[in-house]
């Protein structure tokens, strides 16, 4: 026989052996003369308390298709989401993450941004199209009596009265983009930490290494011709047939070496800027942050340049098609084949194209370059304990007073 005490159902009335405690009392001996199992020296009624360590409830059984002690469905259950600040999550990035970023700091900071970058697009045209106007010389007539090889020499030679007329106007460029570059350097700093800045902070911040930023400008531009210059000069030493074949050669060559050289220094404009560093430092520093990575970096930066390229032909396009309508004598001399030109209304039209192509991907490519440099940091120093201690994030220990990325 069972002598065990039965379990009453919860919110029953009290019976014969129950009062309205919920205690059981002890019950008399049954006709076989047993002995209660309970004891003489019962609690009183109502001072029960619950237990302090609870029984752990029984483990989940595991997902069909999926074994004891696999991964969970999804592999970020359980991991404590990125802290972030500014434009970005403060972990390694992927490629989708550095362009929405970029694209988010031009979104969020536009006012300090497109005044930065209008500015610099706007001079930067104004000089074009006053070295277009007054510097460059008109194209040619096409002589359809000439051969191929006046026709090529032609060419070679009209490319060069180009290039030599637009020389000032691509000086004034060269130093209105390194501004540009070292302001919004500054910016998307700011916006990893998720602080406004202005124009006139930004100015500020970047004045002092804008010399050095042009003297780095200078020597990358200098050792990439210098390596093309190098590989090309045999061929043009021996010249003849086999001369122009090593042209071809060396010519590849040096454009492989020159594109190897740019992605190895990349990370040097950044590095001068935000570690305050001289122009050889930052070259090294570059060199050493692209160690391991160069075929990611070449890659995000091909399809950067790729993306800016297709976004300037669908802004560019239009214009040049509206500024050739809209001049007379540009658009009667390329129907009549006569020299080609073009009067301030086709300048002014495509200017204002450029203007804008220039507005938008200036802060693009900026923004891709500094955050490039910020993953790389982030994935070699853990940079990204420093940037939430600069943010002022709980738990990352005292703010420092520095309020750039690399300090």
């Amino acid at each position: 026989m069972n002598d065990t005490p039965g379990w009453t159902s919860p919110g029953s009335a009290p019976s014969d052996d129950q009062d309205g405690s919920r205690v059981p009392r002890p019950a008399p001996a049954d006709a076989n003369g047993s002995a209660p199992q309970w004891s003489k020296d019962q609690p009183p009624a109502g001072q029960w308390s619950p237990p302090t360590d609870r029984t752990p409830a029984p483990p989940r059984p595991p997902v069909r298709g999926q074994g004891w002690g696999g991964p969970p469905p999804n592999p970020h259950w359980g991991r404590p989401p990125a802290a972030k600040p500014g434009v970005i999550p403060l972990r390694p990035l992927g490629v989708g993450e550095i362009l929405d970023g970029s694209v988010k700091t031009l979104r969020t900071y536009w006012r300090t941004v497109l005044t930065i970058s209008v500015t610099v697009a706007v001079i930067s045209q104004i000089a074009h199209i006053l070295a277009q106007r007054y510097l460059v010389p008109a194209a040619p007539a096409a002589n359809p009596d000439a051969t191929p090889a006046e026709v090529l020499e032609q060419s070679l030679d009209s490319a060069q009265s180009s290039l030599i007329g637009l020389g000032p106007a691509l000086l004034v460029t060269l130093m209105a983009s390194v501004a540009c570059a070292a302001l919004l350097t500054v910016v998307i700093s700011r916006a990893v930490l998720g602080r406004p800045v202005s124009l006139g902070s930004a100015w500020q911040e970047a004045r002092p290494r804008l010399l050095q930023l042009i003297g780095l400008t200078l020597l990358l531009a200098a050792l990439t011709a210098g390596v093309v210059l190098t590989g090309v000069l045999p061929g043009l030493l021996i010249g003849g047939a086999p001369g122009a074949a090593l042209i071809l050669l060396g010519g590849f060559g040096g454009l492989a070496v020159a594109a190897w050289l740019i992605i190895r220094y990349s990370l040097a404009s950044p590095a001068l800027m935000l570690e305050r560093q001289g122009v050889i430092p930052s070259l090294k520093r570059s060199a050493k942050l692209v160690q391991g990575s160069w075929w990611r970096i070449c890659g995000i930066t091909l399809l950067t340049q790729l993306l800016i390229f297709v976004f300037s032909m669908i802004i560019a396009i239009p214009f040049t098609i509206i500024g050739i309508a809209a001049d007379g004598d540009g658009f009667s001399g390329l129907l009549s084949g006569s020299a080609t030109t073009f009067g301030w209304t086709f300048l002014i039209i495509t200017g204002i194209g450029g203007v804008i192509t220039s507005a938008i991907t200036y802060p693009i490519s900026a923004g891709v370059t500094v955050l490039l440099y910020v993953d790389q940091r982030i994935r070699r120093e853990a940079l990204d304990l420093e940037l939430a201690r600069a943010a002022g994030l709980p738990g990352y220990g005292p703010t420092p007073g520095d309020q750039t990325v690399g300090g």
